[in-house]
């Protein structure tokens, strides 16, 4: 059986589910509603259950930790996907938080505000930070993991009001699309 293709996004708060779910529309995906939350209210088995009932792929599913230190219930969310060999996890939608106290984590591009493609990392509103490396609470885990696709962006939804669902969710239609793209994921 072919594994599960699916993005993770490093948001959950209702803002951002919308934008996730108009986002994964605009993209032919399917978007485990569920797996939203501030924090994620369902375990990482739950999620990959929902994950193997979703009709196609590639899934998108939403893991939030609310800003808890350590590794709070979204982070270990994401670590139960990450490890489950019937789930390809094609890439990383990860959501930048204003915070300087991390290690930082290095991204494959981002995503603006203004919608443009970067080389590097972008603040909570989607600002060019002319640096490499972006810090959010639910992304330390996947420091040890290389060849993942990781695509910076700020708040979903938000982002100094460019990426409001009236609009279509832009930039976060424009990072799922990049994940797809750099992960080589064929339709």
């Amino acid at each position: 059986m072919d594994k599960r293709k699916v993005i993770l996004v490093t948001d959950g708060d209702s803002i951002a589910k919308t934008a996730v779910e108009i986002a994964t529309d605009k993209i032919g995906g399917r978007c485990i509603s569920a797996s939203a939350g501030n924090p994620t209210v369902l375990t990482g088995d739950e999620i990959i259950q929902l994950v193997k009932q979703a009709e196609h792929d590639p899934v998108v599913v939403m893991v939030d930790d609310r800003g808890t230190k350590g590794v709070g219930k979204g982070e270990a969310a994401m670590a139960d996907i990450l490890k489950d060999d019937s789930i390809d996890v094609l890439g990383v939608v990860a959501v930048s938080s204003n915070g300087r106290d991390c290690n930082g984590l290095k991204v494959s591009c981002s995503i603006t505000k203004e919608g443009r493609i970067i080389d590097g990392a972008v603040d909570k509103y989607g600002n060019d930070i002319g640096q490499n490396t972006i810090c959010g609470d639910t992304l330390s885990i996947l420091a040890k993991k290389r060849n993942l696709v990781i695509v910076g962006i700020g708040d979903p939804g938000k982002m100094d009001f460019n990426d409001e669902a009236y609009k279509g969710a832009p930039i976060t239609t424009m990072a799922l699309k990049e994940v797809l793209n750099r992960s080589g994921y064929k339709h």
